[in-house]
């Protein structure tokens, strides 16, 4: 534990400007970041009598051996360069907000010739307008069943798309009118970018307007005599303002905002985001963080509207954003949103009326989240612990291991022979951090001496990188030379320089003595080390003639048991990635004129060998760089090769049969 007063900056070294620093420990790993109007200030108040620190920031300041920080030349500058910094070393005494990816979105592929709506989760991604998140995708998928009616877009996936292209024939929502059908060329692609276009304005809030419009179609219609069109356009009204009474109105001025609300306790913190359009609630989601320092509401709030709109489009910004408490750099935040935005937008705190009402309603929605997600995490926080507690004492290791990485072979039958590399840390996988190795020093198969060649490339990487952290050149605390776990070529984080505090590799005495031989071999000698071996679930270690046997309920073996597990999964899913490549390729040996290129667009196209055998001609030429006689080609060589008999595919490790494709 590093006493403050030894790592200090001296006097008058630290400037009195606006900039963010960053605390690092003994290892050189960041541990916190922050920003600051005035730097000087705000570190001087790390440094006061340690008594006086909230207990989170005492702990900070006691694990961090050194300091330093980086000037800009404005408060938005500040924030934006604070937040990217959090995102690259998810420093530990920083809040963390966990992922809320599993909320679905509405989606719309505005980059595709015939854009198509879906329902998703995950990441976002260029050329797609999104709407929401929601809470429930059934809830979505009702709506967009309501509105297709109106707006007959398409919806289906390329395959479905490109299938009833090829025949001439729309699928079952061409014929009940839920899809204009531009597959089979009844709407041109300006004319479905028209209906795409209405759907999108509608969803974005403009329903007043639309609705008076086709209420005047409607009446037009009547007035003409023709009935028919006249029902039709009332069912439309009817099915619009049937989607819309699943949104109650909860600003009647039809105001575009965000309202953000927040509930914590002295562990965490719960966020809470109702998204208003029109008036409207049209997405809510949420998301839990560990409070891990002693930031207040306002700083909290920042956070949560930094991660919230951090790379988000110019349209999923509102013009007001309503919080609880303003951020203390509320004038930068808004500034930030701006510049994401092109206009103006407003931070606010609601006070009286409707705006604060459903401020209240988002707050115990917050409230009643926290609520469910401690009641949901206690048991497995406390099983974490203990699992980690279990292990230390049933291994004798100095300290509960807190970083816990895996390793398993994958091959079949000695051909495409990989090997996996899976962290956990406090319990949860870091997926992050996985690792995959092709092994190339050893033929056939040889499991041993494949765990042999995978633990020695780990290894000697994690001391090639610990001697050039104690380079002098990359050692030092000048701000100017580049943090030392980050690679100065390429500006990314270090892969391999940190220890584990074990190493479990999947099998018995024969792996964990290659295991361990290695590590030897390369004199790492201070990182403990232990097998898992899959029959009877015993624990070896190094050169001990009887394994640690852990009880069927215990929770140490039941956190190695999803360790290995995990490994495992993921060395089959990169072996069948590889094998699968390899297989298209070798069949295509014999095509004339198919180079690698063209070999790979298959595989893109089709994603394995059995499906591409049973492609016909015309599905073959329809790849990009194919004509009808390569695709001739290509078919005959598969023809002739589906004719020789072959046996299963086993992995002899497992004793897994593998399907191909799978």
């Amino acid at each position: 534990m590093a006493d403050p007063a030894t790592y200090r900056p001296a006097p008058g070294s630290i400037p009195d400007a606006p900039g963010v620093y960053r605390f690092r420990d003994d290892n050189r790993q960041v541990v916190y970041v922050g920003k600051a109007k005035s730097l000087r200030s705000r570190l001087s108040s790390y440094f006061q009598d340690i008594a006086h620190l909230h207990p989170r920031t005492q702990q900070m300041v006691t694990t961090a051996s050194s300091v330093e920080w980086t000037v800009v030349s404005n408060e938005v500058e500040a924030l934006q360069l604070e937040y990217t910094w959090i995102k690259e070393y998810d420093p530990r005494f920083n809040v963390k907000y966990r992922d809320d990816k599993s909320y679905p979105w509405l989606a719309v592929t505005l980059d595709e010739e015939f854009p198509r709506v879906m329902v998703g989760r995950g990441a976002k991604r260029k050329g797609v307008r999104y709407f929401g998140p929601y809470s429930h995708a059934w809830a979505i998928r009702e709506t967009v069943d309501l509105l297709l009616r109106v707006f007959p877009m398409r919806s289906c996936t390329n395959g479905v798309f490109k299938r009833s292209e090829q025949i001439g024939r729309p699928c079952l929502l061409g014929y009940i009118g839920k899809c204009s059908a531009p597959c089979v060329g009844r709407v041109s692609p300006e004319e479905h970018r028209e209906i795409v276009d209405d759907f999108c304005s509608f969803l974005a809030g403009n329903t007043t307007t639309y609705i008076k419009r086709l209420e005047r179609d409607m009446r037009a219609a009547a007035g003409e005599q023709e009935y028919e069109r006249a029902a039709r356009l009332r069912d439309d009204i009817n099915a619009l303002r049937k989607a819309l009474d699943k949104n109650a109105v909860v600003l009647g001025d039809g105001t575009d905002a965000d309202v953000i609300a927040l509930a914590d306790d002295p562990l965490e913190v719960g966020v809470q985001i109702f998204s208003v359009r029109g008036g409207r609630v049209r997405g809510q989601r949420g998301w839990v963080a560990d409070k891990t320092d002693d930031a207040g509401t306002g700083e909290m709030v920042e956070r949560a509207m930094m991660k919230l709109y951090d790379g988000e489009q110019a349209e999923a910004i509102p013009r007001e954003v309503l919080v609880p408490t303003l951020p203390e750099d509320a004038a930068a935040v808004a500034d930030w949103l701006t510049q994401q935005r092109g206009s103006r937008v407003a931070i606010r705190v609601p006070q009286r009326g409707d705006k604060r009402a459903l401020m209240e309603t988002v707050e115990r929605n917050a409230r009643q989240a926290l609520i469910l997600h401690k009641t949901k995490r206690a048991s497995d926080l406390t099983t974490r612990t203990r699992a980690l507690e279990e292990l230390q004492v049933a291994l004798a290791l100095p300290e509960a291991p807190l970083r816990i990485e895996c390793y398993d072979i994958s091959n079949l039958q000695g051909t495409e022979v990989v090997a996996s590399m899976v962290v956990f840390e406090d319990g949860l996988p870091r997926k992050s951090e996985y690792r995959r190795f092709v092994i190339r020093g050893v033929e056939g198969q040889n499991d041993v001496a494949s765990m042999h060649e995978t633990i020695t490339r780990r290894f000697r990487r994690y001391l090639d990188e610990r001697a050039a952290l104690a380079a002098p050149e990359l050692g030092g605390d000048d701000e100017a030379e580049g943090p030392a776990l980050v690679d100065p070529d390429t500006g990314k984080p270090r892969k391999f320089a940190y220890a584990p505090g074990l190493v479990v590799v999947d099998g018995g005495p024969p792996q964990v003595a290659a295991a361990y031989d290695a590590m030897r071999q390369l004199g790492v000698d201070d990182i403990p080390l232990c097998g898992l071996a899959k029959r009877l679930e015993e624990v070896w270690l190094p050169e001990q003639e009887d394994p640690v046997i852990l009880p069927r309920t215990s929770e140490g073996l039941y956190l190695l048991q999803r360790v290995r597990d995990e490994a495992h999964r993921f060395a089959i899913t990169h072996h069948r990635g590889r094998r699968s490549r390899t297989m298209v390729e070798s069949a295509l040996d014999d095509v004339p004129g198919l180079g690698e290129v063209r070999r790979k667009a298959l595989l893109r196209r089709f994603g394995s060998l059995k499906k591409l055998r049973a492609a016909t001609v015309e599905e073959v030429a329809a790849v990009p760089g194919f004509g009808p006689r390569t695709a001739t080609a290509v078919v005959e060589a598969l023809a002739g090769d589906r004719t020789t008999p072959t046996a299963p595919a086993i992995n002899m490790t497992t004793g897994e049969i593998i399907e191909e494709g799978s």
